[in-house]
This record gives C-alpha cells, structure tokens and sequence, in this order.
C-alpha cells in the first residue's frame, strides 16, 4: 500500500448536477459500493448553461448539487463508469482525483 505522510490513498469522485438528478447520482454512488456520501446543495457556478446562482427556488430539484465521494481505488472505475452513462444523458460535470485519507476504514 503506497501511503503519504501516513495516510491511505484512495480515489475522490466529485459530481455537480441539478437538484433533479441528485438521487440518480447517489444511486450510482451506492452501486458502486460507496459506505457515503458528501451533498452540497445550492451550489453557485458558471459554464456552458451560463451562471447558476445557489437559492434561486424554493425546493431542492432547481438548483445545482455537488455531490463527493471517495472510495477505494477497486470501486472506483465501475463508479466512474456508472456515471459517465448519467451524465451522457443529463448534464452535469465529473471530476476524479487521487486523495488521501486518515481514516481508510470509513471508506471501505
């Protein structure tokens, strides 16, 4: 196991969709063998859409999420598979970076 100042690496899968499909995209997360996850709701940001601005509405589904995730490196290409079929008919954006963490066992 290659560790780094102690810690265990591990895989951090971060998801930025609308509020609509952020059950699909926990969805995902659970299949791939995810023990949890991160959700920040009414994120703010720019991109091919335009701007989005965080607490336009007055439910959930409206507004962008940014869901996180980090799992062991063995989960974690079925996850990015998974959501690559998402996000091939919704928008949204994925983002997939090697961490390190304190605590490999909250993971597993």
């Amino acid at each position: 196991m290659d560790e780094r100042w102690g810690l265990t690496p591990m895989v951090k899968v971060e998801v930025v969709v609308g509020g609509e499909d952020s059950a699909a995209v926990t969805d995902v997360f659970k299949a791939a063998g995810a023990v949890g996850f991160t959700a920040v709701t009414n994120v703010s940001g720019f991109g091919h859409a335009g701007y989005h601005q965080g607490r336009l509405a007055f439910n959930d589904k409206n507004g962008l999420v940014l869901l996180m995730v980090v799992l062991p490196e063995e989960g974690a290409a079925d996850l990015v598979a998974g959501l690559r079929t998402l996000l091939d008919r919704r928008p949204g954006v994925l983002f997939v970076s090697d961490t390190y963490v304190s605590r490999p066992g909250y993971f597993r």
